[in-house]
């Protein structure tokens, strides 16, 4: 079997953490993962004229991930981090260089040839950015999986946006927060998790729905009926950036393998639960990622 292609559309950036800069970005996260977990991953985005922008392209190199970087006369994107309790806390420059990705034959013609395109609310806060994304997902091929990890950042997200990407979107992954504020938005009243995740797989016409709880478990949830709930197991944290990217690429990947849905989800909350060991978004992989669900079921 072809490994499958997976794109990601939007920002790469310098996460600017307590201990240093470290390459990363949801989407370009999201590609890493995706590619450790077998499949043949292309980072989309812009980096800047700059120091720094030679730096991201060389770090996505050195990672590994293949890419599409355009270079303009804006800055590469920094992002404060800082982290309570190992829990990241952003702070998002505005007009940087992913704010300007451009539309080309290159990119309409790649995204043409991908089995799954991974999206989110913040690359598209621009206009040109937002016009060129929505444009190559009107380009996908009949059947390819569209990722929207909703991902939502500060002010940099609106109820018209959300709706407009929902509408593109074959797979909606969110978190617990983001549930909350997603069923307040689109008045979703008295109903549980699992209903909400229902109501927008019925009104979008969605394959799955993703929701993680942190700490707590995660489900997700298809159009058929099949759904997985699975406990997060309890790990030393070294810090939680890039874990919910790490558990939406391997999943993507595992599905686009022909994986059962649980056996999938098993594998994308083994490797958040490894990330959340390691420092950074991008931790070499192990021979074999521990299978702490396991570990944890033999505690029990």
């Amino acid at each position: 079997m072809n490994q499958p292609i997976v794109l990601s559309l939007g920002e790469l950036l310098w996460d600017m953490l307590p201990g240093g800069k470290r390459a990363g970005g949801a989407p370009a996260n999201f590609i890493y993962h995706a590619m450790k977990n077998g499949s043949d991953g292309y980072s989309i985005s812009a980096v800047g004229e700059d120091a720094l922008g030679d730096e991201l392209s060389n770090a996505i190199t050195d990672a590994g991930i293949k890419s599409i970087l355009q270079r303009n006369a804006w800055p590469t994107s920094t992002v404060e981090v800082a982290l309570k309790n190992g829990i990241p806390e952003y702070t998002i420059v505005r007009n940087v260089a992913w704010d300007h990705i451009v539309l080309t034959r290159e990119l309409i013609e790649l995204v043409g040839k991908a089995d799954a395109v991974c999206f989110g609310t913040l690359a598209l806060r621009s206009p040109e950015s937002h016009d060129t994304i929505i444009e190559l997902l009107k380009h996908t091929k009949p059947g390819a999986m569209k990722f929207f990890d909703i991902n939502l950042r500060g002010d940099h997200y609106s109820k018209e946006l959300i709706t407009e990407l929902l509408w593109q979107a074959t797979v909606l992954k969110l978190n617990d927060a983001e549930l909350l504020l997603l069923q307040d938005m689109f008045d979703i009243r008295g109903t549980s998790d699992a209903d909400a995740c229902q109501w927008f797989i019925d009104h979008f016409d969605l394959e799955y729905t993703v929701l993680t709880a942190g700490s707590e478990y995660s489900s997700i949830f298809g159009r058929t009926g099949d759904s997985s709930t699975l406990s997060t197991p309890h790990v030393k944290v070294a810090d939680t950036v890039g874990a919910g990217d790490s558990f939406s690429g391997t999943f993507t990947s595992n599905i686009l393998k022909g994986v059962s849905l649980h056996s999938a989800h098993r594998a994308a909350v083994n490797t958040a639960a490894y990330v959340c060991t390691q420092n950074g978004a991008w931790p070499d992989y192990p021979e074999a990622i521990p299978d702490y669900l396991a570990l944890a079921e033999a505690e029990n």
